[in-house]
């Protein structure tokens, strides 16, 4: 292990170890891919979760009014599909230039402040 890891890095890899994970996956390498992996499956979750979250429940549910511009204008299956595509082609972006820190705390303010909300939301509902 390099001695330039992160605690978080460090913590991930032992974790791997401890669990008896494939060596990739302790690799930096594997982080980078797994924090990669975790941001697109973050960009997923919010775009099936806003499908059903705004089917459900009208475009008054969605916060962000770029989104529902573009639902109203493109409609709802279209809009979150381009946008989800812009956002996991940053993301990409970012994993290209190796800044997976970033990435990853990207990936954890959209679980906290777009997937967490819509769970709730749908299983209040």
């Amino acid at each position: 292990m390099h001695s330039d890891c992160s605690t978080l890095e460090r913590w991930v890899a032992s974790a791997a170890e401890r669990m008896a994970l494939p060596r990739l996956i302790a690799s930096r390498k594997g982080f980078d891919y797994a924090v990669l992996v975790v941001f697109l499956l973050t960009q997923a979750t919010d775009g099936v979760l806003t499908c059903i979250g705004i089917g459900m429940h009208g475009f008054h549910a969605e916060a962000n009014p770029v989104a529902v511009s573009l639902m109203a204008a493109f409609g709802l299956g279209p809009a979150v599909a381009g946008l989800k595509l812009v956002t996991a082609s940053l993301g990409v972006l970012l994993h290209a230039l190796g800044v997976h820190r970033v990435l990853a705390l990207i990936a954890g303010i959209y679980a906290i402040a777009a997937v967490l909300p819509w769970a709730a939301l749908l299983l209040a509902w």
